[in-house]
């Protein structure tokens, strides 16, 4: 099961945006890479192509590393691990380590 999804709350740990949070936007699951929105952004310099176009510099975010980043407890508000319960109807939930609520 994947440790981390869409929409989840997460804390960078390591890096150069480390203790700041954000949402995931994209996960990649064949890469093991995240994307957080407002955070990871690099820089890409855009060229106008055609009459009309808008040249710039443009703020893009990237992916990082899913290993880099945990995600929120909502009743501890702190960063947590992930483990997976089984539930009574056979369906697996994502649980926080730290105080064993669905996330």
């Amino acid at each position: 099961m994947v440790r981390i999804k869409r929409d989840d709350l997460v804390q960078i740990i390591t890096g150069k945006d480390k203790g700041k949070r954000g949402t995931v936007i994209e996960v990649c699951v064949a890469s093991g890479k995240v994307k957080i929105q407002g955070l990871a952004l690099q820089t890409h310099h855009i060229k106008a192509r055609k009459s009309g176009d808008v040249s710039g510099i443009k703020k893009i975010e990237s992916f990082i590393d899913a290993s880099n980043v945990m995600p929120i407890c909502p009743s501890t508000d702190k960063p947590c691990r992930v483990n997976v319960k089984k539930l009574d109807s056979g369906v697996r939930q994502r649980v926080s380590h730290r105080s064993q609520e669905a996330l």
